[in-house]
């Protein structure tokens, strides 16, 4: 039995859905029974999205695709515009979209390090505030905002990652008092290690030292991830707010 109750939650707009955990939130939303716009950024990520899309049709469910870099003010508005046209309400937005490339600080380049705050934590802002107006007019919203584990225990190489998950997390708290009585949830998922493309250039000797400090003693799969989010969007969660959810196996405790 799904955890949507029919009627409440039937849209929602999912950012970075092409693959990795935005394609496992967008077919889990559909299985559940909602419509799902499926963001990707450029043309090269749209035939993996237009896959996702057939495959949601295949078993049953519906949707559409939506191209739109997060961190562009204009193409944020003309998607959730388009959106909204085609649905005609947004009853749930997923912050997902991002990027990652390994670098110590020393070696980041400056273009790098504003490049994945623009898309994690400028996105998530950018679509949050293009949402708002319309989910304050209905006096109802899911917003769900993809963090890290990482955000609260940090990484070598990747501090410009950790410092935008980080962002994420304190960027919900504040959202979730500006909203608290306006019907709206806004919550974080922070999963732990998940064997997603982000992951396939890690070296194996690497990924087997982050798999010896997990103490479930695996590296998530998508299917790991994706419950947390059916569940924030779910009637079941409407007394959680500027909350986070980490599913890592136990590689942080928040």
């Amino acid at each position: 039995m799904s955890l949507i109750p029919q009627g409440i939650v039937k849209t929602a707009l999912v950012t970075g859905a092409s693959s990795g955990i935005g394609k496992g939130v967008a077919t889990a939303f559909a299985s559940a029974g909602m419509l799902v716009a499926i963001n990707f950024p450029t043309n090269a990520e749209k035939p993996d999205a237009s896959c996702l899309l057939e495959e949601i049709r295949d078993n049953g469910g519906d949707g559409f695709l939506v191209k739109a870099d997060v961190s562009s003010e204009s193409e944020v508005q003309d998607m959730i515009g388009l959106v909204l046209s085609e649905f005609g309400q947004i009853d749930a937005l997923v912050n997902n979209a991002g990027v990652a490339k390994a670098s110590l600080i020393e070696d980041t380049r400056l273009a790098d390090w504003e490049r994945t705050l623009d898309v994690h934590l400028k996105g998530t802002f950018l679509c949050t505030k293009t949402i708002l107006p319309h989910m304050y007019s209905r006096n109802f919203g899911k917003i769900i905002n993809t963090a890290s584990q990482l955000a609260y225990k940090g990484a070598p190489a990747f501090s410009d990652y950790t410092a935008a998950k980080g962002g994420i997390i304190s960027f919900t708290r504040s959202l979730a008092l500006e909203i608290g009585d306006r019907g709206i949830n806004a919550n974080c998922v922070a999963p732990g290690a998940t064997m997603t493309p982000m992951l396939e250039d890690v070296p194996d000797d690497v990924l087997e030292q982050i798999r010896s400090q997990i103490p479930k003693g695996t590296l998530a799969q998508v299917d790991d991830i994706v419950g947390s989010y059916l569940f924030l969007v779910s009637e079941m969660a409407s007394h959680y707010q500027g909350q986070c959810l980490s599913p890592n196996g136990g590689d942080a405790f928040l």
